[in-house]
């Protein structure tokens, strides 16, 4: 319990960008590094995250917290990934309202967009992959999932072009996947 709360706390104390730019650290630290789930089952839990209410690194450290030691262990990594927020969260907040004109703040607040950026561009690669190919790195030997490229490529065109409301599109995906995969 020690080390999920310890890992998790690293991981809170390092999920500047939010949800989506934290997935790769996540993916490091509970498949890689602790090895306490495998790849598909955390392609699993950050597409119920993402389906569930509340932040995605809050659910997503919930959700692995469940697996690996039941509702303590929720408890447990729940609490770990949020604190470092809600106390940095603090001292910011107190830091921007002294320094909220100064142009070096902003230069700042610039550079970490960008890098925000490239974490979640990272992350929705990881979970592309996981998903086309059912693995996070691509070698000679994979094979696409070409079904599933034509489901992400219907659900991308109309959400883009139709402006299809995402709730509805899980369903209807969620419904083809259910026929498509019987």
């Amino acid at each position: 319990m020690f080390n999920l709360f310890m890992t998790f706390l690293k991981i809170g104390l390092c999920s500047i960008g939010g949800g989506y730019a934290i997935i790769p650290m996540i993916q490091q630290q509970v498949v890689l590094t602790q090895g306490w789930i495998s790849e598909k089952v955390f392609t699993d839990i950050i597409t119920i995250s993402q389906m569930t209410p509340g932040p995605l690194a809050v659910n997503t450290s919930t959700f692995v917290g469940i697996q690996i030691a039941g509702i303590p262990g929720a408890i447990v990594a729940t609490v770990g990934c949020i604190l470092c927020g809600i106390l940095i969260s603090t001292l910011l907040y107190e830091f921007f309202k002294k320094y909220k004109h100064s142009k070096y703040i902003f230069e700042i607040l610039k550079s970490l967009k960008a890098t925000s950026l490239g974490l979640i561009v990272s992350a929705a690669f990881t979970i592309l992959l996981l998903t086309f190919f059912g693995t996070s790195t691509l070698n000679s030997s994979v094979h696409g999932d070409l079904l599933a490229m034509l489901v992400f490529g219907a659900a991308l065109f109309l959400l883009r072009k139709y402006k299809v409301n995402p709730i509805v599109m899980m369903s209807l995906c969620g419904v083809i996947g259910l026929f498509i995969y019987i």
